[in-house]
């Protein structure tokens, strides 16, 4: 590995562990043996590295491993630590802490992890990790941190090429985590993470998404997602709390479903489609279901929101001037009073529940204040979204008849084109084609009859079907 490249440099033990490599992979090919390797995808071909047993306490985690990417955020204190002294006790300690820690919330033990550690005793280690040279550990980091606790002694790991760099180990752990396996696969922030670093080295987003194996509009919503938890984590902002990515770790549904609703609405009317990003991102983050999330429209607040809020949460926000964009120097217009309203709304409870969550280091009373005013705005949205929901249904039982003959109609259209082929290979089935006409025939008299029974005043449509009922029956 070149020593001078590199965001984190060597650990203290990097030339006794590359000692102990050398002469393990030499004893490895001087051996008469079966010989293990695994293949690898080493600057674009693939290479095979040979596979050795090393001592699982003298190897390293790797401080830049993309799988405990927004974890990192959990402890700042620590999270700084692994930046300034990345191989110290305290940081390795702190990374190994993460590995075991559930992704959403790191304060918990990750039930997955158990049953890693549970399958490594009972079936023992199935496939090796890799490692560097001077011991850090590019692939299998939570399987060292299980077998760590199990006491095993060795972890079987590939050895990568001695002129390895620090980009080579990002690019190999990225490559060996999309591979179709078993892998534990990346948490939801830490794989939109690495697809905004893989495009901010400069990649082509088509390159990328075809690197995780999705389409290149799907890595545009996850960008446009990131984006908006970047937005929304600064946002939460206060003297002595901040919310952390990670804290919107099982909001995944949700908020591709708000990118879904707000570029079709923006097609039609960008301003509309910002209020319902914002209506909805206060309900995100205000923890309400997805089905909830789902009634809430551009209009909910002036709807059924606004007269149930608290005074304090109606308070107008200052009218907002243009701005400009940091690094190209770009003016855009100021944001209409509506959405302004909409987006105070939203800040105030990111900021109410990041004083909750923030622990100890708010006082009690900060904390508290925090939670009532968090808990009025959860119990106004919660309100209004009863008739919200009572709207909707009543609009999903008015579109329901017109969109079912919608639907019948566009069936017909592609009968037409079916018949029109099946004739044209003469396999057209014409006793059953007409078996199926005398059948719509005869659910049309029904809707002609339940038209004459439900409308009072026919339209043209409903007047034809009624006509051509009446003369069919003469």
């Amino acid at each position: 590995m070149s020593k001078n490249v590199g965001e984190f440099g060597l650990p203290p033990h990097a030339a006794r562990n590359k000692d102990v490599v050398e002469q393990r992979l030499k004893d490895v090919a001087a051996g008469t043996g079966l010989q293990e390797t695994l293949t690898i995808e080493w600057r674009t071909k693939p290479q095979v590295v040979q596979v050795i047993d090393m001592p699982v306490e003298s190897l390293y985690y790797n401080p830049g491993t993309h799988r405990i990417r927004a974890q990192r955020s959990f402890d700042p204190q620590q999270d700084r630590r692994l930046d300034d002294d990345p191989w110290s006790d305290e940081s390795q300690d702190y990374l190994q802490y993460l590995l075991q820690a559930e992704p959403s919330d790191p304060s918990k033990r990750d039930k997955d992890f158990d049953e890693l550690k549970q399958s490594l005793e009972d079936f023992r280690q199935n496939e090796p990790g890799l490692i560097t040279r001077e011991g850090i550990l590019v692939n299998g980091n939570t399987r060292a941190a299980a077998l760590r606790e199990l006491g095993v002694p060795d972890i079987r790991v590939a050895v990568l090429p001695d002129s390895c760099t620090w980009a080579d180990i990002n690019k190999v752990e990225l490559s060996l985590q999309l591979r179709h396996d078993t892998r534990r696969p990346y948490s939801y922030i830490n794989r939109l993470l690495t697809i905004d670093e893989q495009v901010e080295a400069g990649r082509p987003l088509k390159e990328v998404a075809r690197d995780f194996r999705i389409r290149e509009s799907t890595a545009e919503q996850d960008l446009w997602v990131l984006a908006c938890l970047r937005d929304l984590r600064d946002r939460s902002t206060t003297e002595d709390a901040q919310l952390r990515l990670l804290d919107f770790e099982d909001a995944q549904e949700k908020l591709r479903e708000v990118h879904r609703a707000y570029g079709k609405e923006a097609k039609a009317d960008p301003k509309k489609a910002e209020l319902l990003k914002e209506n909805r991102l206060a309900a995100i983050v205000m923890d309400f279901s997805k089905t909830d999330v789902r009634l809430i429209e551009a209009d909910f607040r002036t709807r059924y929101l606004e007269h149930r809020l608290p005074e304090e949460l109606k308070s107008a926000p200052v009218e907002t001037a243009a701005r400009v964009i940091p690094g190209i120097n770009r003016a855009v217009k100021a944001e209409a009073p509506q959405v302004a309203t909409a987006r105070a709304f939203t800040d105030s409870v990111l900021r109410a529940k990041a004083m909750v969550r923030a622990g100890a280091k708010v006082s009690l009373a900060q904390s508290e204040k925090a939670a009532s005013l968090f808990k009025e705005a959860h119990k106004a949205v919660e309100d209004a979204l009863e008739p919200a929901g009572k709207d909707a249904r009543v609009r999903k039982r008015k579109q329901a008849a017109p969109d079912r003959l919608n639907d019948a109609c566009q069936d017909i259209e592609q009968c037409i084109t079916d018949m029109v082929l099946a004739s044209g290979s003469r396999s057209l089935d014409e006793e059953a084609l007409d078996e199926a006409v005398l059948k719509l025939k005869a659910t049309l008299r029904k809707l002609a009859l339940a038209t004459a029974q439900s409308i009072e005043v026919p339209g043209e449509g409903v007047e034809w079907l009624r006509e051509a009922v009446r003369q069919e029956q003469q």
